[in-house]
């Protein structure tokens, strides 16, 4: 999906607003991404633009990491500082991109989704510091969504998602989940937009919505 193309996707009552002149002078200037809006009003379809453009190979990881970020941080006045930490800890993007691998292909399964979640925990690859499973399921949420196709479809799983689900989701309430935690919420997840007859991402709005 364009940022250009001006649809708000089903689910999403606002955009995240930021600062951008505080982001763009407390990063790096190597990671800063085209097409995010000057305005600092951030829609998930501005940070679609940014992963598909990663996809296809015209943004760097670290753009796609800046990206999401910024609309997961949003306001939080640390959110650049830490945002650096995970830059600077992975200066060629390289630990990202092994991370992303499995989900950057056309159509990812649940192996791929499996994969990706356990490599981002991974010390020795692809684990980035302030980057725990509330931030990479963001990450991989944007890389790895498809739209329109269906089935089980990676989503955000952070503290307030986990606070909001009913117990079927399969997923405890704390900070940090299992590969299988999260594969158990997408399960659900797929099952419910099957039902309603919507895009899984909706359900997840509609949880934290408290609906």
């Amino acid at each position: 999906m364009q940022a250009a193309d001006g649809v708000v996707l089903p689910g999403e009552r606002a955009p995240v607003r930021v600062n951008m002149d505080r982001w763009r002078s407390g990063l790096p200037r190597d990671a800063w991404p085209e097409g995010l809006p000057a305005t600092g009003e951030i829609w998930r379809r501005d940070v679609f633009a940014v992963a598909e453009a990663y996809r296809s190979g015209t943004a760097s990881p670290r753009h796609l990491l800046t990206a999401v970020l910024v609309w997961a941080y949003g306001p939080i006045g640390y959110g650049p500082w830490r945002a650096t930490r995970s830059l600077d800890a992975d200066p060629n993007g390289k630990r990202l991109a092994y991370a992303l691998e499995e989900v950057s292909v056309p159509t990812p399964d649940e192996d791929a989704l499996r994969t990706a979640c356990r490599r981002f925990g991974d010390p020795d690859h692809a684990r980035l510091p302030w980057l725990g499973p509330g931030l990479f399921t963001k990450v991989l949420y944007f890389v790895g969504y498809r739209r329109g196709v269906g089935g089980v479809q990676p989503l955000i799983l952070d503290r307030v998602v986990a606070g909001l689900l009913p117990a079927e989701a399969g997923v405890g309430r704390r900070n940090g989940w299992s590969a299988e935690e999260w594969l158990a919420y997408l399960r659900w997840a797929a099952e419910q937009a099957r039902v309603r007859a919507v895009e899984a991402d909706e359900v997840q709005m509609t949880v934290v919505d408290g609906g």
